[in-house]
């Protein structure tokens, strides 16, 4: 008999086919699944962008598109719409993709091909820069914009220029006698430009920030007269920390709007001296921009240099986040709780790098008188790939020089004198050494030309440097 024919067996055979298959779904079900692709939502305008490096910087590339292969490509969309980006790391770094002022953020990716993706509404014309987050990855290149509609940008804001140029320093007093010098200066409340698209009220001695640099002997007679326009909302003064005398000579200098006054003192001390408004809240007419500083040469001048420059730091309290558009107000709380929301060097975020950087030859030397109008934070100045041959700490000119020396420590209200020499042609960075500021605006260049010098210094700018 043949078995397989039997009608039980079939049934048998039926039966265990079922439970297999069964068995073969549930091992599927709990199996581990790739994961899927983030898949875009209907009617959305989709990017994407890969990490990576490009004419020796760190940059995105498109992929795909209009834009593949583009780097930081403009990325086009209409109000309304929704936007995809997708981000894929090329070069394995920590990155990420954001655009603030559209309130969209990738989380951060590590690792070669790993991907993160975006999705928001954009609902209005402008012009919006996107870029990685990561500290100092903007800076060596990986920003963009995208443009909605027109691609106006109707937050953004523009003023005047601030910024004293730090080249605009009277000449050397030299081996003159003591003599009357006379001093006007005028307080002046006006909206400046504070950085790219953003504004805020000054108050400024002259119109510029720092104020003018006053240049003396040790021994003259000089004659302040101060004004305060007619167009300010506050009283102001001036307080000298080169006189010898009650308030530094604020106290016969609150000047209201629309009057003068004035006063005189005698040059006693050698020395580089910051000077500042001194009207209460002190504070706030410092952060506005009221400072500046006066040298005091001793008998006989200082020895001569090739150029001379005049730098000071100030911080900013403001009401809105650093970077934020439009025009700024000023926070009460902020200062009080001394935590500054943007740190300048002459005023304004990138007023000595895109607007009036410093600059000189190679084999020249050069001074740069230094100061922190503050009102609160100390300094650590460095120029990055320099070393300063000569510090007068303390701005003490009377005193020995310190000599090689990196980073140099200046107080609110402080001043310091260095002098170095340029052997190298390039672009070197003035910093506070207090780096995070750096990524609040406090930056200027020093731009040296000339012929390579191999002997001091050779070698390649690498992709993705900062320098």
């Amino acid at each position: 008999m043949n078995n397989s024919s039997h009608p039980y067996n079939k049934v048998s055979s039926l039966k265990w086919l079922g439970i297999l298959l069964a068995f073969s779904i549930i091992l599927a079900a709990c199996a581990p699944q790739p994961a899927a692709k983030a898949q875009s939502v209907p009617g959305t305008v989709a990017y994407t962008l890969k990490t990576g490096m490009g004419d020796g910087k760190m940059v995105f590339i498109g992929v795909g598109g209009d834009i593949d292969g583009v780097e930081n490509p403009d990325l086009k969309a209409q109000p309304g719409d929704m936007l995809e980006i997708t981000l894929i790391d090329g070069d394995g770094a920590m990155h990420d993709i954001v655009l603030p002022d559209l309130g969209a953020a990738s989380e951060q990716i590590t690792g070669k091909d790993s991907q993160t993706q975006i999705h928001f509404k954009v609902e209005q014309d402008g012009t919006f820069a996107y870029y990685c987050s990561v500290p100092g990855h903007r800076q060596a290149g990986m920003e963009g914009k995208l443009i909605v509609g027109s691609g106006s940008a109707p937050a953004a804001a523009t003023a005047p220029s601030i910024v004293l140029d730090p080249a605009n320093l009277p000449e050397p007093v030299g081996s003159r006698g003591p003599q009357k010098v006379m001093v006007d200066m005028e307080t002046v409340e006006v909206e400046g430009q504070l950085a790219d698209g953003a504004t805020y009220t000054f108050w400024t001695f002259n119109g510029k920030v720092p104020g003018p640099f006053i240049r003396v002997r040790v021994g003259d007679t000089v004659e302040v007269h101060l004004k305060n326009s007619i167009s300010s909302g506050m009283v102001h003064s001036v307080d000298f920390h080169a006189v010898t005398g009650p308030g530094g000579g604020a106290v016969a200098t609150q000047t209201k709007p629309g009057e003068e006054t004035m006063f005189t003192f005698q040059a006693l001390n050698p020395g580089l001296y910051v000077y500042h408004c001194a009207t209460p809240s002190v504070a706030h007419h410092i952060s506005n921009g009221m400072y500046g500083m006066i040298l005091v040469e001793p008998e006989g001048g200082l020895p001569p240099v090739d150029r001379e420059f005049y730098v000071m730091q100030g911080e900013l309290y403001t009401q809105q986040a650093h970077a934020s558009k439009g025009h700024l107000e000023f926070s009460a709380e902020k200062l009080a709780n001394e935590t500054p929301e943007t740190y300048v060097f002459n005023g304004a975020v990138g007023g000595l790098t895109q607007e009036l950087p410093l600059k000189a030859n190679t084999g020249e030397t050069v001074r740069i008188f230094f100061g922190v109008g503050g009102p609160n934070k100390i300094s650590s100045f460095h120029v990055i790939g320099e070393i300063f041959d000569r510090v007068f700490e303390q701005a003490s000119l009377t005193s020995a020089p310190l000599t090689d020396v990196q980073t140099t420590l200046v107080p609110a209200g402080g001043a310091v004198m260095v002098e170095f020499k340029l052997e190298v042609p390039g672009r070197y960075i003035m910093v506070d050494h207090a780096l995070s500021r750096l990524e609040r605006g406090l930056a200027g260049y020093l731009l040296v030309e000339g012929e390579p010098n191999p002997d001091v210094y050779e070698g390649e700018a690498q992709p993705g440097s900062g320098h």
